[in-house]
Parts: structure tokens; C-alpha cells; sequence
């Protein structure tokens, strides 16, 4: 599967996709681990990117009720499930590919299991790098597990429950098995931090997302450089 296919899979896979997902018992307290990162404010308007069901966004209002959310996904099937979710008015829903954003300047952004999905991570980077407000907050939440063989080893071993879980909830293999080999074809969190600097983000550092995916997931903190002084 290409990565140009990935929002028509989740399109088919949207409507299992919420069930999958509480089958990870620490899978919506790490997003809001990740979202504590971007230190939001109400009144603050955040780029939500990959979106999907909405679980991202929820992590953010919980980080912050009050903040404004453009949350945005490629995918109109999983969008049409966030959808349906009750929202508070501050949070507006895009159908969109992430290297097509254009809802002007943001405060902060969050991205989570995006960039390892992207044609272009590097050209979409500096696009949101240059959307983001000077010394703005980006967060990317996502797996990394190529700097260790233990972590390696790890996410294969969760990959013999998650693919055929997620088979069974969304009726597609493939998407799954493409879930696994994504991630381990991915930068590890040394190579990924280097790809934020190399793409114009400063103060870039990252740690791993304590609980059953530890050394897998990992919160990525970056921000869009100072606007210069003349």
C-alpha cells in the first residue's frame, strides 16, 4: 500500500477505527500526555492535523478548554465520525490533506501518527513551520522504534494483536499490516529530531510516552523559529 492510498483505506476502516483504539487502554491518556506538552491556553488557536475520529482534538480541549481547534484529516470517513461526537463551538472540523492546510496563522500545532504518513514530510514541515506564529509550538506524537531493537521487538510483538484486531473491527488487513511495516521503515526519534531542526524548528527534543507502548510512542517538541529582531 502507498502512502497516497492511506486516507481512502481510513475512509473504510473509519467506523471500527473508535473501538480499535479502546482496546488500548492507555491510548487516549497518552495523547493527552503529548497535547500537556504544547502548554495551550484558552484563547489560543491550535492546528489539529490528522485529526482522524477526534481523539486528538479531544485531548486538546481537555488540555485546554477554551482554545480554538481547526482539526483537519485527508480522510472524509473518519472525519464524518468525529463529526458525529459532541464539541464545544470552538472546535471547527476541515477535510483536508495536511500539505494543503490554508486556515491562516496558529498559536501551536499538534500532530499525532501524521508525519510517518506523509508523501513529503520534509516540504510539509516547512509549511506548517511557516504557519505557526513566531516561537510557536509544534507536538508530534507518534511512534518511533528504529534507535532501539528492544522497542523494535516490541512493536512486533503488538503488531500480532493489532493487525488481526484490526481486521476484525474495520475488514481490512492491509491497513494494518501497512501500519506495522510504516512504522519500522520510520525515523527513530535521533533521526526525527534531526529532520524538525533540519526543517527550521528549534528547541526540538523528544521523550518517550510512558505505559504499555514505552520506547514506541513518543511526544516530539519543536518550535517555529523568533521572528527576528531589526
Amino acid at each position: 500500500m502507498e502512502k497516497l492510498e492511506v486516507p481512502g483505506k481510513f475512509d473504510r476502516a473509519a467506523r471500527g477505527y473508535d473501538f480499535l483504539v479502546g482496546l488500548n487502554p492507555g491510548y487516549h491518556q497518552a495523547l493527552r500526555r503529548s497535547a500537556g506538552a504544547l502548554r495551550l491556553k484558552p484563547g489560543m488557536r491550535v492546528l489539529d492535523l490528522g485529526c482522524g475520529t477526534g481523539a486528538s482534538t479531544a485531548a486538546l480541549v481537555t488540555a485546554a478548554p477554551g482554545v480554538e481547534v481547526v482539526a483537519v484529516d485527508a480522510s472524509a470517513g473518519m472525519l464524518a465520525q468525529a463529526r458525529e461526537k459532541r464539541w464545544p463551538p470552538t472546535v471547527k472540523f476541515v477535510h483536508s490533506r495536511a500539505e494543503d492546510v490554508d486556515e491562516g496563522q496558529f498559536d501551536a500545532v499538534f500532530a499525532a501518527y501524521l508525519v510517518r504518513n506523509l508523501p513529503e514530510p520534509d516540504a510539509t514541515l516547512r509549511r506548517i513551520r511557516d504557519f505557526l506564529a513566531p516561537g510557536g509550538r509544534l507536538v508530534l506524537h507518534e511512534y518511533s522504534v528504529r534507535d532501539s531493537l528492544v522497542s523494535t521487538a516490541v512493536w512486533t510483538a503488538l503488531c500480532g494483536f493489532i493487525v488481526p484486531a484490526g481486521w476484525l473491527a474495520t475488514g481490512d488487513r492491509s491497513l494494518y499490516t501497512y501500519l506495522w511495516r510504516s512504522v519500522m521503515d520510520f525515523d527513530g526519534a535521533t533521526a526525527l529530531r534531526d529532520r524538525l531542526r533540519r526543517n527550521g524548528f528549534t528547541g526540538v527534543r523528544s521523550a518517550p510516552v510512558p505505559g504499555l507502548q514505552l520506547g514506541v510512542v513518543h511526544t516530539f517538541l519543536g518550535h517555529a523559529p523568533e521572528r527576528e529582531q531589526r
